[in-house]
């Protein structure tokens, strides 16, 4: 074993001097002293580089074509109750969405701003289409609601214009109602309750939309899937109409960067009057055109565009 280690001793490539043969000096300690001073900054320098990225900001051509723009939102209405809270883009090109309910979620809210609730299924319930007529179509302009029983008529010219309607007629047929979900008319109804139920309340919207890099809007409308069902329902009308104060959270296009600070992230504003929309005019430079995005908000009408 000793032999082994004696050996492994021969190995050595940096021997000691021994002290007999050294001395030392006041210029050797600071030269000492400064080298382990830059080392150590040199370490610390290094580290630092590692851990934090430079962000450095450039114009360039985007060359392709027909592809899509990511547009990332997390907006906040105090006012308006989600069920009545509807997301649309619509672009030059003729491209339009209505009601869009996919990658949002939305955050029911209480007058306080705490969440009372958080669903991934997207902007308000089902959305409400015009009442289906006992034609099987749907009410057209102009033309009286006529409901369908769902074969319980009694008559040709029986009409059921109501859930309670539709129930008389069944327990007369002697019919279970086993499925009210399917009725267009408890369906509707069960949307003016959501509403009812909702009032007061306010609602956090946040996710993104996939839309064309042509000029295009895209717009917040409280009670858009209200004013299209032709319904006469005077509950739901809020007194001096909606309050659309808002606040942009957050607003970016493209890929999200960490750190990256949008020019409307933290923007908000106050309804000063009981209507009206708001807008905000965005362009986004791509390619040889340039993406031109309107973010509007519109009052109780609806009627944003």
């Amino acid at each position: 074993m000793e032999g082994l280690l004696h050996k492994l001793k021969g190995l050595d490539a940096y021997p000691k001097v021994n002290e007999d043969f050294y001395k030392r000096t006041l210029s050797g300690g600071v030269v000492t002293l400064l080298s382990a001073l830059v080392m150590l900054l040199l370490f610390v320098s290094e580290t630092r580089s590692y851990y934090y990225s430079a962000t450095e900001t450039k114009l360039v051509v985007d060359t392709s074509r027909g592809e899509r723009l990511r547009v990332n939102f997390d907006i906040t209405f105090p006012s308006i109750p989600c069920t009545l809270l509807s997301v649309d883009t619509r672009d030059i090109s003729g491209e339009q969405h209505q009601d869009i309910r996919h990658d949002i979620e939305k955050k029911r809210l209480d007058s306080h701003g705490n969440v009372i609730e958080s669903r991934k299924e997207g902007i308000g319930g089902t959305k409400i289409e015009k009442p289906l007529q006992k034609h099987g179509g749907r009410l057209g302009k102009g033309e009286e609601y006529c409901g369908t029983c769902y074969g319980a008529e009694e008559s040709d010219e029986q009409c059921c214009n109501s859930c309670e309607e539709v129930r008389e007629a069944y327990k007369k047929k002697g019919w279970a109602l086993t499925n009210p979900d399917l009725i267009d008319q408890c369906a509707r109804e069960d949307f003016v309750e959501r509403v009812k139920t909702q009032h007061g309340e306010g609602c956090s919207v946040h996710g993104f939309l996939d839309v064309s890099k042509v000029a295009g809007n895209f717009h917040f409308a409280p009670g858009k899937g209200y004013y299209e069902s032709n319904v006469d329902v005077p509950e739901l009308t809020a007194e001096g109409g909606f309050n659309i104060t808002h606040k942009i959270n957050k607003l970016s296009f493209g890929t999200e960067f960490p750190g990256a600070v949008n020019p409307l992230d933290g923007a908000q504003w106050t309804q000063p009057a009981s209507d009206g929309t708001y807008q905000y005019f965005i362009k986004v430079g791509i390619a040889a055109l340039m993406f031109v995005a309107v973010l509007s908000l519109a009052c109780a009408l609806g009627l944003c565009i």
